[in-house]
């Protein structure tokens, strides 16, 4: 399969995420897009990894997922304590100046 159409569906993917943080108001849907946006990132990275016959991009996609874990369980973990706190998920609502 030709890197052309890795890099097509890693820009329909990252174009969907970053509609998705522009656009919703719900927390866990951003957090979600966030998720998309990065597996569109290794998407590229592996695909032009591959092309070049290097491990390197493989690699340091390896990293970012690792890293994208750690983001989605803190990320999980701040909107469990706002949903405590102010009892909601909309990011609109959301006032972190007033406790």
């Amino acid at each position: 399969m030709p890197t052309a159409h890795y890099v097509f569906l890693s820009a329909a993917l990252f174009t969907i995420g970053a509609i998705g943080v522009l656009t919703r108001r719900n927390v866990v849907i951003i957090l979600i897009s966030i998720e998309l946006i990065l597996n569109a990132v290794n998407i590229n990275l592996v695909a032009f990894s591959y092309q070049l016959q290097s491990v390197n991009g493989q690699a340091f996609a390896i990293f970012v997922i690792v890293d994208a874990a750690a983001e989605a369980a803190v990320g999980l973990g701040i909107i469990i304590a706002l949903f405590r706190n102010k009892e909601t998920i909309n990011a609109d609502e959301i006032d972190l100046m007033k406790w």
